[in-house]
């Protein structure tokens, strides 16, 4: 019987194809590594190099030069627990769809990315990688790569975001599961068995890794904590936090996957099926932001669960700015994101949002019947369950958390006035008003800090 790679020559296919073959021949590790090695590297990485004078910085908001001096197959550090290393999973694992979209990222990570997940992961395990180009000036970033084993390539003809480009991908997918990642991160040891038998013994749980830290500065491998969850503030900003002392107390074990209340979004492995069902992404929202929390609260409270699973690791370059362009803006398109969720999602505690974000109101956020609908039919539970049940560590507001007066700098005191066409009122100092003729106009609540 020939070999895959022996197939491929005789019928003059490309790389890419021997994703079919993969299901019927079985690739040895020296021919696993043959192709690997036929990969023009130093061609791909010619292109869009960082040259002497630039600023590293400018293209992709980390450091170009760096990460072009670090090898495609560096190795990276077992970040783990030494006791992940004595585990074992089921040998009839499910294959996955390996998701990664992109809009012009640096060929060094983009090819860094894929290349660990050719190396670090067993062959049978990926039914294939999925890139989807989000319209990058240079289609070669992606077409290029479909020489290595596995890669397949889409390419979007107008910029659609990572909202839309991974629910593009997941359409395009062949496996019954789904692994989502980002295009500059690196997959570390042993990191997908992990997260494929959460899958298998429960299709409803939607399994994230430790997310360690590539330096945006120097691409330094540097190792997380895995005592941290997900969480937000009520203006639906992402942070980690440190686990309470309560569930502390209950991990007798550091390898037990966490329960988290919301994920950070950009790396997860989760049920193709029950993606489906649940509604996918809501791709009625714009480029990034957001997302994270209205698929978060849509798996807890339709019936589903997040776990962080502490011996899966992955390793992501974070940014401290976005190297693109959104055309309506970074805050606009977040608040539009983030107002879509709390109308869908947060019942009545959405007026904490607007509390906590009063920007969010009075802008434009689209038709949201389709997703409310999604709720009704999927019988998904309320987010006072939510925050009892999965999130109590939020504290909700109170009426004794604030204070009321007026706030005086010596004689002056400040206004609040309502001017036309304007949905939030300017703010001035003027002299205080001291008699009952003449009324303040306003008096301003002040938290309790």
């Amino acid at each position: 019987v020939p070999s895959a790679i022996q197939v491929e020559k005789h019928l003059n296919l490309s790389l890419g194809s021997l994703v079919c073959f993969n299901i019927l021949f079985q690739i040895s590790d020296t021919e696993w590594e043959d192709l690997l090695e036929e990969f023009e590297e130093k061609s791909y990485l010619s292109a869009h190099r960082w040259r002497p004078g630039q600023d590293p910085y400018s293209l992709y908001a980390f450091n170009q030069r760096e990460s072009e001096r670090v090898p495609s197959n560096r190795a990276l550090r077992d970040t783990r627990h030494y006791r992940c290393s004595t585990l074992h999973y089921d040998s009839e694992l499910p294959s996955t769809s390996i998701v990664i979209t992109f809009h012009n990222e640096a060929r060094s990570t983009l090819l860094r990315t894929v290349r660990s997940v050719l190396n670090r992961t067993p062959v049978h395990l990926i039914h294939e990688i999925i890139l989807v180009d989000d319209f990058s000036h240079d289609q070669n970033d992606c077409l290029l790569l479909t020489k290595l084993p596995k890669v397949r390539c889409l390419r979007n003809n107008r910029r659609e975001g990572l909202i839309r480009s991974r629910v593009r991908g997941a359409d395009a997918a062949g496996a019954g599961v789904l692994t989502f990642l980002d295009s500059h991160c690196e997959v570390n040891k042993d990191w997908l068995p992990p997260l494929l038998q959460m899958i298998k013994e429960d299709p409803h749980c939607v399994a994230s890794p430790v997310i360690d830290i590539i330096s945006m500065d120097t691409f330094a491998y540097v190792a997380a904590s895995s005592d941290l969850q997900g969480g937000f503030d009520w203006s639906l900003h992402f942070k980690w936090e440190q686990l309470s002392a309560e569930k502390r107390a209950k991990r007798e074990d550091p390898t037990e996957p966490i329960k988290t209340p919301i994920i950070a979004g950009g790396l997860f492995v989760i049920n193709k099926s029950w993606f489906i069902h649940l509604g996918k992404y809501d791709t009625a929202m714009d480029i990034w932001g957001g997302e994270n929390f209205e698929l978060s609260f849509r798996v807890w409270m339709c019936g589903g669960s997040l776990l962080i699973v502490p011996c899966s690791r992955v390793g992501h370059v974070f940014r401290k700015k976005h190297p693109y362009i959104f055309p309506e803006g970074n805050a606009n398109t977040y608040i539009k994101n983030t107002r879509r969720t709390a109308e869908v999602w947060m019942d009545e505690f959405r007026l904490f949002y607007y509390s906590a974000r009063p920007a969010a109101r009075g802008k434009s956020y689209g038709d949201i019947r389709g997703r409310q609908e999604l709720r009704k039919n999927l019988m998904c539970k309320s987010f006072k369950w939510y925050l009892d049940n999965v999130y109590p560590e939020l504290k909700v507001p109170d009426d004794s958390d604030a204070k009321s007066g007026v706030i005086r700098q010596r004689q002056n005191c400040l206004e609040a006035q309502q001017v036309e066409g304007q949905d939030l009122p300017v703010l001035t100092l003027a002299p205080c008003s001291r008699t009952k003729d003449v009324p303040v106009r306003s008096q301003v609540s002040l938290p309790n800090l």
